[in-house]
C-alpha cells in the first residue's frame, strides 16, 4: 500500500482558505475590517515569506471562534465553503485525489489550516482522513486556543508520525510515500516523503524542487 499526502490551500485548492475565512468574516461585519484586514493581509505575507509565527498567528485565527455558538459558526461555515472553497477545487485537484484513491492508497489532506474550516473539504474530496490544526473546544464552545501540536512545517511530520502509530503503523509501512504542496514551508515533510511532489510551487519551494529533481505539477493549468 502507498501513502498519499495532500497540502490543501494553493495545491488542492486555489487559494488559501485561512486567509479566505478570516476574510468572509470580515464581509460580514463579525470582525472589523479597521483592525483585522490588515492584520490578515501581514500574517498571510509572512507565511509565503517563510517566516509566520504560528502561535501569533492561531491567537488571531481561533480566538474569534471562541466568541460565537457552535451553531452560527456552523451555519457561516456552510456559507463559505459553497460560496468561496468548493468553487476554487479545480477538476485536476479532484482527479488527482482520485486517482490515488482508485489506487488503493491511504490518502490524508495534512494542512496549517485548522479543522473546523477544513473538515467539509474531506467530505467534498472524498478523502477519510485530516491532519489540520486543532481548535480547542468545552462542551461544544471553542475555546479560542489550539489543541496539542500545530500542523505546521515540523508539526506536521510530527502530526503524521503520530497519526500512523495511532493506526499501528509507521513510514516503513508503506512501499512508496507522496506528498503535495505549494509552500516551503512544507519542506520538512516534502523531505520524509519518497516522492515529494511541488504544486504551482512558491519561488523557494520551486528552486528546491528543481536542484533536487523533484517533479513540479500545476494543477490550475
Amino acid at each position: 500500500m502507498d501513502l498519499v499526502l495532500f497540502d490543501l490551500d494553493n495545491t488542492l485548492i486555489a487559494g488559501d482558505s485561512d486567509f479566505e475565512w478570516a476574510q468572509f468574516l470580515i464581509a460580514k461585519g463579525v470582525l472589523e475590517r479597521g483592525v483585522y484586514e490588515t492584520r490578515n493581509i501581514e500574517f498571510y505575507e509572512q507565511y509565503k515569506a517563510g517566516t509566520l509565527d504560528i502561535n501569533a498567528f492561531l491567537d488571531f485565527q481561533l480566538r474569534p471562534l471562541a466568541r460565537h455558538p457552535r451553531s452560527v459558526l456552523d451555519a457561516w461555515l456552510g456559507e463559505f465553503m459553497t460560496r468561496h472553497i468548493v468553487p476554487i477545487v479545480g477538476a485536476k485537484a479532484r482527479a488527482l485525489v482520485r486517482q490515488h484513491l482508485d489506487s488503493g492508497a491511504l490518502c490524508a489532506i495534512v494542512t496549517a489550516t485548522n479543522s473546523f474550516v477544513t473538515a467539509p473539504l474531506l467530505r467534498e474530496l472524498g478523502v477519510a482522513h485530516l491532519i489540520a490544526t486543532i481548535p480547542a473546544h468545552e462542551n461544544g464552545q471553542f475555546t479560542g486556543f489550539a489543541r496539542g501540536t500545530p500542523s505546521f512545517r515540523e508539526g506536521k511530520v510530527k502530526r503524521v508520525d503520530d497519526w500512523l502509530e495511532a493506526m499501528g503503523m509507521w513510514w516503513g509501512s508503506f512501499e512508496r510515500s507522496w506528498f503535495y504542496s505549494d509552500s516551503q514551508n512544507d519542506l520538512p515533510l516534502l523531505s520524509r516523503v519518497s516522492n515529494p511532489v511541488a504544486v504551482d510551487p512558491d519561488p523557494t519551494l520551486r528552486a528546491r524542487a528543481e536542484a533536487a529533481g523533484w517533479p513540479i505539477l500545476s494543477l490550475l493549468s
